[in-house]
């Protein structure tokens, strides 16, 4: 049965004529190309490749970048869709997608060197490129200023040595964007994954986003040019801006998996007979669609929300953390209660809830755990920080 999103509040009447035509586009694209594959994915631990050159073709790599770029240059909104279909499909695909918009491309668009913008991001919006983001390190992961990773200055070049653990894309991977400590100060160096002492292997026999590439990335005196470093920024800045931007496809694309879960969950109950009836029609069934509908309705409003302050250059870092932690909580909550509708059948692939819930158990983890993300909040109602 074809997917009927839900749109409680009629959110789609407040989008323009180009925003329908996005989102309707990436649905379509999500149920034609990704819905016949991505159980076989699942099962068998593997990421779509063959879809990288389509998503480079619709414009979804970099899409809010400039079109000088080779980019699609979407709005906040337009954006956020995108990511909320890919993610109704699979957490892995849109986890694909983010990491290449707002991990990698971001900061070579931000921070980068006029040079460094015009070689990478047409190649990586095209899919000609993959990249991924080393931030997080096996001992290092909501303390990113702890980090090891270090760079060294040699004089014409650059040695690095470090590793990052839960890098999404690392194996797949032609560049790498690494953040390591050069004097003591966090910096961002482009890598390219062929260089000598470079390594990414993968991280296997994952319950979770098992139709995504995770792998550590493994750096042993690896030389990099002395232009290979972003030169417009220095400290946490530069990584933690770039989080932001991919929090805030999270924050969308989260949406898309919980309405994923309810479409199934509503056509099952209503198709489900027990006791001689669908049992839609009992008050705890009824009492629970009626929970996940008004939870995916505040998340959907509240990103929409989160789209208008980015447009109008009023978004903080902290707008972001409420609605990553607040969708991505629900989502994974509807997730389980969507499985137990289902029942039984619930832990069977043929349904793809428990495959959102799976997913949904590593995006509530990554890029600020679900408690880091109520720390910030709390710090900027407080002023107090209380994670130091």
């Amino acid at each position: 049965m074809p997917f009927k999103a839900l749109d409680y509040y009629l959110v789609r009447d407040l989008l323009t004529d180009e925003e329908r035509l996005i989102q309707d586009t990436v649905r379509d694209f999500v149920s034609d190309n990704l819905m016949p594959i991505i159980e076989e994915c699942n099962r068998n631990a593997r990421f779509p490749m063959e879809l990288i050159p389509k998503l480079g073709e619709l414009g979804l790599l970099g899409a809010p970048y400039p079109e000088k770029y080779g980019c699609a240059n979407l709005g906040a909104v337009a954006y956020g869709l995108l990511n909320q279909e890919l993610e109704r499909g699979d957490s892995g695909l849109r986890s694909f997608v983010s990491v290449q918009t707002g991990l990698v491309m971001f900061p070579i668009f931000a921070y980068g060197s006029e040079s460094q913008k015009d070689y990478w991001l047409p190649r990586l919006a095209a899919g000609e490129k993959i990249g991924c983001f080393g931030l997080t390190e096996p001992d290092f992961g909501s303390n990113p200023g702890g980090m090891i990773t270090r760079a060294v200055d040699k004089g014409s070049h650059y040695v690095l040595n470090g590793t990052k653990a839960w890098i999404t894309n690392g194996t797949i991977s032609d560049v790498a964007i690494v953040w390591a400590k050069l004097d003591g100060i966090v910096r961002g160096f482009i890598v390219e994954t062929e260089r000598t002492g470079f390594s990414a292997p993968e991280i296997k026999n994952k319950f979770s986003l098992r139709a995504s590439v995770t792998s550590d990335l493994i750096l042993q005196d690896v030389e990099i040019p002395k232009e290979y470093i972003l030169p417009g920024v220095q400290g946490l800045k530069g990584p933690l801006s770039s989080l932001t931007q991919a929090r805030y496809g999270i924050a969308w694309g989260a949406m898309g998996a919980a309405m994923a879960v309810f479409d199934e969950v509503l056509q099952y109950s209503l198709s489900r007979i027990q006791f001689d009836k669908p049992i839609a029609s009992f008050q705890l069934v009824q009492n629970k669609l009626a929970h996940i509908a008004t939870e995916i309705t505040k998340g959907q409003l509240l990103v929409y929300r989160l789209a208008q302050l980015k447009a109008d250059g009023k978004m903080r870092p902290q707008h972001v953390s409420m609605a990553k932690r607040n969708n991505v909580g629900v989502a994974l909550e509807i997730a389980r209660i969507g499985r137990d509708i289902l029942g039984a059948n619930g832990i069977s692939n043929e349904y793809h809830t428990f495959r959102h819930m799976n997913n949904l158990e590593s995006v509530n983890t990554y890029e600020g755990t679900y408690d880091i993300h109520a720390l910030i909040i709390g710090e900027d109602l407080t002023g107090i920080a209380a994670y130091t």
